[in-house]
């Protein structure tokens, strides 16, 4: 047993196998461990995160370390419950899998419908299990280079797993065939066709279409409307929780202190769902009377039959009926984020009414002519103006403070520096999923690391060298290793940076107390 730093509040426990990994699971889910919030396992690892004031230090790892069963021990079984999985075996790397697996075609089929499949875990996206079997040799490589683009329903294999993608993803394990088995619907209980335990059976399939989910589109007749957007406006709320089981991350606002901010100006509880606002213009008209609040990166501009008249940064506002708000795009950070005195009137999905953008769980994004509906819910009594931190510019440095590890030993000392001591461009291909960079390459280890929980914050390095910083959408799931996560309470600022901007790294003490930079 090995433990791994992640940041103060999340450790990764590296075992033998994962046989060691499933039991020291089963042993902590017996004999919980007092502080620990969740545990995502995965093929060699646990990653276990502790509530808000316990870290996750020697004495947390102490405590894990009492609850290892002895060597040998087997896993509990979870379910007794059994699927049936048609699948039509067209895969484009059925050939591939029969070489490598000194089979026929045939053969690989009639092997793999005749082992009972076992869901070990989950990850990567919903709904998307790792399966293991007896038979030794479905352990297969993944493929040299990844699939920029992999149907939903297809059925893989690599590194000893069956897998099913849920949706179009990328992906780079070799593709056996596909199913027409939703793997994910929001309208089950659980969600999850395949979760820990379960056992899958394939048979032979007919070919059927695959249906694709879609977001909740929300749809009324009045409210506040969107006259103009330059990009899709979210909703966010402070997350998603507890759903690890069904590979689901937390998602929820980027800048969870400006969400907090815009709420409590209009009096709503802290943690309500607002909208998320990337850049801009935005151009909104209020369909009746209601008070609104905007924090974060930009500034709002009320327009009404008088004129037009500027907003202080954070404060309160009302708007009569068919007054607009107009928001233009920020010179300082990327999101902002808008709350209405009562509540947006928005289903919950799974526990949350944050838009996952990667998972595609959620109210759908809004565009323009799109409406959301005031809920009306008693509001509490308008807070102080909250004093807002500064944002960063295009041409800015950031500097964030990252906790090594947990896989600094994939890299040599000189990579290490060469992550730490050079600045990081934030390219336009950033997301809510993550913040892509581009600069100076780093070389790895060339092996394959097993699939292993990701923490918000993950700096992960692929193939190309080229780091991506992992944001609320991130999969739960990967598969290349991260060489730090950034603080956690950078993650706000991290996600006000806008593309151009420059980041450099700064290597802390995860229980060191820290000071944020958010410009120089």
């Amino acid at each position: 047993m090995r433990f791994l730093p992640v940041g103060p509040q999340c450790i990764l426990v590296e075992l033998a196998d994962l046989d060691a990994t499933l039991a020291l699971f089963d042993a902590l889910l017996a004999d919980p461990v007092i502080g620990i919030a969740e545990i995502v396992p995965a093929a060699r690892t646990l990653m276990v995160t502790t509530t808000a004031g316990v870290p996750a230090d020697k004495h947390l790892a102490a405590a894990i370390a009492q609850r290892e069963p002895k060597a040998g021990t087997v896993p509990v079984a979870r379910s007794t419950e059994t699927v049936d999985i048609p699948v039509i075996y067209d895969g484009e790397d059925l050939d591939d899998i029969s070489r490598l697996m000194g089979l026929s075609t045939a053969e690989v089929v009639a092997a793999h419908q005749d082992s009972l499949w076992q869901v070990a875990f989950c990850g990567f996206a919903p709904g998307f299990a790792y399966m293991t079997c007896g038979d030794d040799r479905f352990d297969l490589p993944r493929r040299p280079a990844p699939r920029t683009k992999i149907p939903a329903g297809s059925v893989a294999l690599a590194g000893r797993f069956c897998g099913i993608y849920p949706q179009e993803t990328p992906g780079g394990w070799q593709l056996l065939g596909r199913t027409e088995v939703p793997m994910f619907d929001l309208s089950r209980d659980p969600s999850a066709l395949l979760r820990p335990g379960v056992r899958a059976q394939f048979v032979k399939g007919q070919g059927k279409s695959y249906p694709v989910k879609t977001p909740t589109v929300i749809k009324v007749s009045a409210g506040l409307r969107v006259i103009q957007t330059a990009f899709p406006i979210l909703v966010q709320d402070a997350g998603r929780f507890g759903q690890a089981g069904q590979g689901v991350s937390s998602s929820g606002a980027l800048d969870l202190g400006a969400l907090r901010r815009a709420n409590r100006a209009v009096g709503n509880p802290a943690n309500d769902p607002a909208l998320e606002i990337t850049l801009g213009p935005v151009r909104l008209r209020a369909d009746r009377s209601m008070t609104l609040a905007l924090s974060g990166a930009a500034q709002a501009i009320v327009i009404h039959p008088q004129g037009r008249h500027v907003i202080e940064h954070g404060a309160a506002f009302a708007l009569d009926a068919n007054d607009e708000v107009l928001i233009d795009s920020p010179a300082q950070g990327m999101r902002s984020y808008l709350s209405i005195r009562g509540g947006f009137d928005i289903p919950p999905v799974l526990g949350s009414h944050s838009t996952d953008t990667l998972a595609h769980i959620g109210p759908a994004a809004l565009t323009s002519g799109d409406a959301v509906a005031p809920a009306g819910r008693p509001a509490f009594a308008i807070a102080d103006r909250m004093t807002a931190p500064d944002l960063p510019a295009a041409e800015d440095v950031v500097v964030l403070p990252v906790t090594l590890g947990p896989r600094t030993d994939w890299f040599s000392p000189e990579m290490i520096a060469r992550f730490l001591e050079q600045e990081w461009q934030v390219t336009a291909q950033s997301s809510r999923v993550g913040i892509r960079l581009s600069g100076n390459a780093l070389s790895r280890d060339g092996t394959e690391l097993p699939s292993e929980g990701t923490a918000t914050g993950a700096i992960q390095i692929p193939h190309s060298g080229q780091p991506v910083l992992f944001l609320a959408d991130h999969p739960l799931t990967g598969g290349y290793p991260v060489i730090a996560t950034v603080h956690p309470k950078a993650l706000d600022l991290a996600g006000q940076i806008p593309p151009g901007a420059r980041i450099r790294f700064v290597a802390e003490d995860p229980f060191a107390p820290i000071t944020l930079e958010g410009r120089q």
